[in-house]
């Protein structure tokens, strides 16, 4: 499974770091994430406040 993180903070990098760990999670993608998080996921470049970008986003990976 894929998940995608929301956010920029140490809250979503916890739940990203915790997410990371389960043996049901392929990837972990963060967005917009921070240089923190690059250890434990794939930042992606898009603004939390940007959600059609996120959408569209989402939506091409879930076809990868």
């Amino acid at each position: 499974m894929k998940v995608l993180i929301i956010g920029r903070g140490g809250r979503e990098h916890a739940l990203a770091w915790k997410v990371s760990q389960s043996p049901r999670v392929n990837h972990v993608y963060v967005a917009p994430g921070n240089d923190g998080m690059k250890s434990i996921a794939t930042c992606v470049p898009i603004s939390e406040t940007d959600v059609e970008a996120l959408v569209q986003w989402a939506k091409k990976k879930r076809s990868i």
